[in-house]
């Protein structure tokens, strides 16, 4: 019997745990840079809509935007693994945290940015 791999590349998970509330959202292909493989991939974990004293949530999963504006789901309160978004190329500004009363990032030191 022959094994055959396939590599699987399954979605980045930011949460900490289980514990979260999320609501849903529209994800902007505006000023999305496409990938090497032309696609516009908006990253979990992405602050929304801004990084930034305007922001109201975190991205919970990757979003392909190649083809306009798509829904997906902000994260509104609950705990991030910062570690995890780091990993995903996402440094959260420290206005951002302010404006995320709801949202713990676990890990998080003003020394992230």
């Amino acid at each position: 019997m022959k094994l055959k791999q396939n590599a699987i590349n399954l979605p980045l998970e930011i949460l900490y745990n289980n514990h979260f509330v999320g609501i849903p959202c529209m994800v902007s292909s505006t000023g999305i840079t496409p990938d090497s493989e032309g696609k516009k991939i908006v990253k979990a974990g992405t602050i929304l809509p801004q990084n930034d004293a305007t922001a109201k949530g975190v991205l919970l999963t990757d979003i392909d935007v190649t083809n306009g504006d798509c829904s997906g789901t902000i994260i509104i309160h609950g705990f991030i693994d910062n570690a995890k978004l780091v990993k995903n190329g996402i440094t959260v500004s420290a206005e951002a945290v302010s404006a995320l009363k709801m949202i713990d990032f676990i890990g998080y030191t003003s020394t992230n940015e």
